[in-house]
């Protein structure tokens, strides 16, 4: 929604708005958010709404004093759950100190920043998410169990697949807020589930990838279930991926997408920190369709990075990271690390078109492999003068500490 001031407070009128949530992340990628009213979006839009950092993870260490959001109209969502009357609109913010300078712990700002080098270099960078999660079963009070919602496999269909009609009306409630949906089916994993949706520019994918996962959870709630997001939520059965369609290109020139990838393969091991954030993170990773080799191929989708042989889809997907990362930081630096393959001319090295895992010593002693553990993973940021020269040190702190 692009549209000035007055504009959008005759918007408000004639929706019925009274309330606005003025929505940011955490340096984690948590959202978070402060409701105001009507009355107070003009003075939102010109000075900024304060807040107190001091409770939300990598603000604190950061900031002294208040923080300021500031709302983008153009981000502006109504959120169909909520009541008719009295109706509640979303929108997306930039954070600043007092003094109006970014704040330096902004994540979202991070991108934005990556977005316009890759843009003064004149190459654009978009972004498709497809993204796994669980349905639990709920108790009486509404606490989730460790009850899977159903027992179906791998793109298995109603009635084994109690999932179905969750995920209609996921999707069509992403309709309603500007996503649109590429397909849905139900997962390897009981009660798991995937819902891909389209690629966009790398801003409005990773505040569609937070839309998401709250859109999910919301009416996950509202059907009396749990989604789960986290990497490994059921031992022994798949964990929850979040892959990444990268495309890369040059006005009209797709071929620099190759160097692009040798980058991001250069660069994903002091990198997967801010891909893999947790310890159940390193559980999921080398185990079933999840990456343990940096490698990349056509066809096996073990490969850290699968290219499709199909015609017209220019892209390359990304499999390693799961959805507990923050897709801002995680969409900057797959940008800044495709750069660097791009100016640097890197090749890609010959594709692994077969099944690592089940290859001996001798084949997979020829790749590099991603962190084994956690510490392994934040050593490796905290080491990288990559990660030191483009993520400020509150956040590499936060996530390294």
């Amino acid at each position: 929604m692009n549209c000035s001031t007055d504009e959008l407070m005759q918007y408000i009128e004639e929706e019925d708005i009274k309330f606005v949530r003025l929505q940011f992340c955490d340096v984690f990628g948590v959202p978070k958010n402060i409701s105001v009213m009507p009355g107070d979006i003009k003075r939102a839009l010109t000075s900024g709404i304060g807040i107190n950092p001091m409770g939300i993870n990598g603000f604190g260490q950061e900031a002294l004093s208040d923080l300021f959001l500031h709302p983008e109209p153009e981000t502006s969502a109504l959120l169909p759950w909520r009541p008719d009357q009295g109706r509640v609109v979303r929108m997306f913010c930039d954070i600043t100190y007092q003094d109006g300078k970014i704040f330096s712990a902004d994540t979202r700002n991070i991108l934005k920043e990556a977005i316009k080098t890759a843009s003064e270099k004149g190459i654009d960078f978009t972004f498709g998410s497809r993204m796994e999660f669980y349905l639990f079963k709920t108790d009486d009070e509404g606490e989730p169990t460790n009850i899977p919602y159903d027992k179906a496999g791998y793109m298995d269909i109603a009635p084994l697949d109690k999932g179905e009609n969750v995920r209609r009306e996921i999707c069509l409630t992403l309709e309603q807020m500007g996503i649109n949906p590429v397909n849905s089916h139900h997962e390897a994993g009981p009660g798991q589930n995937e819902i891909d949706f389209m690629s966009a520019d790398p801003l409005k994918a990773a505040d569609d990838t937070v839309t998401f996962i709250t859109v999910v959870k919301t009416i996950a709630a509202r059907n009396g279930l749990y989604a789960d997001f986290s990497p490994k939520p059921i031992a022994g059965q798949p964990g929850n991926g979040f892959h990444i369609n990268v495309s890369a290109k040059k006005g009209d020139d797709r071929s620099i997408l190759p160097s692009a990838i040798a980058g991001i393969m250069e660069k994903i091991y002091d990198s997967t920190i801010f891909f893999n954030r947790c310890e159940d993170s390193y559980q999921r990773i080398g185990k079933g369709d999840a990456p343990r080799y940096i490698s990349w191929g056509s066809g096996n989708f073990g490969q850290l990075i699968r290219i499709p042989q199909v015609p017209d889809h220019h892209y390359a997907q990304l499999r390693s990271p799961d959805a507990f990362s923050n897709p801002y930081l995680m969409f900057a630096l797959i940008i800044y690390s495709g750069l660097y393959g791009i100016e640097n001319n890197l090749q890609l090295a010959s594709a692994a078109n077969y099944d690592l895992k089940g290859a001996g010593d001798l084949v997979t002693s020829q790749f590099k492999h991603l962190p084994r553990t956690i510490e392994e993973a934040k050593e490796a940021a905290k080491k990288s003068e990559f990660i030191r020269s483009l993520i400020p040190d509150a956040v590499i702190d936060a996530y390294c500490r």
